[in-house]
């Protein structure tokens, strides 16, 4: 094979490779998705003016009350961004929270699941 039939054959290992690369780089950006492998159990429904608001006012709006990127001062500002919450609270594509934490127990998390679960009431 002359010298140019293996620079043509380079080129396109080389290509392939680039494009390999790219399509690995694209679907390996996750910061946004929050994936839950199975719905939490949730025996209950959820009040968000009884369980979630005040989880939130304790844990977060120190922080989050119109500063640092969030304000989690209602039931529409915690509902709209309850992808990034729950990502914070488990470290799922987010940094973990609260910050300097520890992690939230186990119990508020799933119950934060819970209310996103059965559809963010504002109840």
């Amino acid at each position: 094979m002359n010298q140019q039939g293996r620079l043509y054959i380079l080129k396109g290992k080389l290509g392939f490779a680039l494009l390999a690369l790219g399509v690995i780089a694209i679907s390996s950006c996750n910061k946004d998705k929050v994936n839950y492998s199975a719905p939490p159990n949730c025996p209950d429904i959820v009040s968000f003016n009884d369980q979630i608001l005040p989880l939130i006012q304790n844990n977060c709006t120190g922080c989050h009350n119109n500063q640092n990127g969030y304000t989690l001062t209602n039931h529409s500002n915690i509902s709209a961004n309850s992808a990034a919450i729950i990502g914070a609270m488990r470290a799922n594509g987010y940094e973990l929270m609260p910050d300097n934490g520890p992690a939230l127990p186990d119990s508020l998390i799933e119950r934060f699941e819970c209310w996103i679960y059965q559809g963010k009431l504002n109840n």
